[in-house]
């Protein structure tokens, strides 16, 4: 497309800019309704079987992936028409999710406004490194980097890393609501894992809520990671850089199977959400639906989303991402061809 198709595009997805408070409140209901319910029953399966328990818990992680979808629209100001009530709300569904809302409001809009800009990355983003800072590192740095890519650090440390310790601290340079609202959220999480601990039994807890925590941590960081570490994907230099294009052209559409989708509150529709982040997660099929030109975006599926995790270096020369193993036949060739240039020099002398 066109960059000028793209601008009259945001022009004609502008109306879908407004929530509906009966759908909002609907699907604060049929979200932490089922997913407290849930954690109820899981509580109760134990006296049964914990292989109960853990289908039960599995089911509840879903749910609480959908709460931080609420939340997620909250930072975003689209959940609810009226500010205070995406602030209250936010907080809420952020106790629930173990994110902090002013925190991750501020990190993720500055996600949003430098989404695929090499020259603006680290804050609210994946670490992404282009092929030649990765030539150029050192091998402590490379080693970092290898291991922040590995999925067992990203998929399975990570979760506990991000949601039970970095958002408990503030940032050097947050501002006082930021600061209050982070106290706020660490109070509130050790006020009611306390209350459950003396009403269940913190083995209770540890059983329960456990593996929903983990299981929902897990699938948060794969949305995230997924939807915009493809292989065609979009990054530039701040001068040839534009926001249209990050969100077209540098998020995924991931196209799940219908219940997936309901569960991950339409987060698949990401080349929409990062187009227009005002839009409520439950419009985002519907402008989809309406918007061929939308249709056109890179779409992946659940077998092919896989092929991501061996994507790791962003090539610029070729604009792709690339394995670690390919950067490797890469460095191998050009040593090759430097050295034939060297030989062939010494013969010629």
């Amino acid at each position: 497309m066109a960059q000028l198709d793209h601008r009259n595009l945001r022009k004609e997805i502008a109306h879908y800019e407004k929530s509906d408070t009966k759908s909002s409140i609907w699907q604060v209901i049929n979200t932490l309704g089922p997913f407290f319910l849930l954690w109820f029953l899981a509580y109760k399966s134990l006296s049964v079987s914990y292989f109960l328990t853990l289908g039960l818990c599995i089911i509840a992680a879903g749910f609480l992936v959908r709460i931080f979808i609420i939340f997620h629209d909250c930072c975003h100001g689209s959940f609810f028409q009226k500010r205070r009530a995406n602030q209250i709300w936010g907080t809420i569904t952020g106790i629930l999710t173990f994110c902090p809302y002013e925190q991750w409001k501020h990190s993720h809009s500055i996600h949003h406004a430098t989404s695929s800009n090499l020259n603006k990355r680290g804050t609210g983003d994946v670490w992404v490194m282009t092929v030649d800072e990765y030539v150029a590192a050192s091998k402590l740095q490379k080693l970092t980097y290898r291991l922040y890519r590995n999925p067992f650090v990203m998929f399975v440390l990570g979760p506990i890393y991000i949601f039970l310790i970095a958002y408990r601290f503030n940032t050097k340079n947050a501002k006082s609501r930021e600061r209050r609202n982070t106290h706020i959220t660490n109070i509130s999480i050790v006020i009611v894992i306390a209350l459950l601990c003396w009403l269940v039994g913190w083995q209770t807890v540890l059983l329960v809520q456990g593996p929903i925590f983990f299981l929902s941590g897990s699938l948060g960081i794969w949305l995230f990671y997924v939807q915009h570490q493809f292989e065609d994907s979009y990054f530039e230099n701040q001068d040839n850089w534009d926001f249209v294009k990050a969100a077209i052209d540098g998020s995924s559409y991931y196209k799940l199977p219908k219940v997936l989708q309901w569960l991950t509150g339409n987060i698949g529709f990401h080349h929409i959400h990062h187009l227009s982040p005002r839009i409520p997660n439950y419009y985002l099929e519907d402008v989809h639906n309406n918007h061929k030109s939308l249709q056109e975006a890179t779409t992946i599926t659940l077998s092919s989303s896989l092929r991501s995790l061996h994507f790791r270096l962003w090539d610029e020369k070729n604009k792709r991402f690339i394995g670690f193993r390919e950067i490797k036949r890469m460095m191998e060739k050009e040593s090759e061809d430097k050295l034939s240039v060297s030989v062939s020099s010494v013969k010629n002398s």
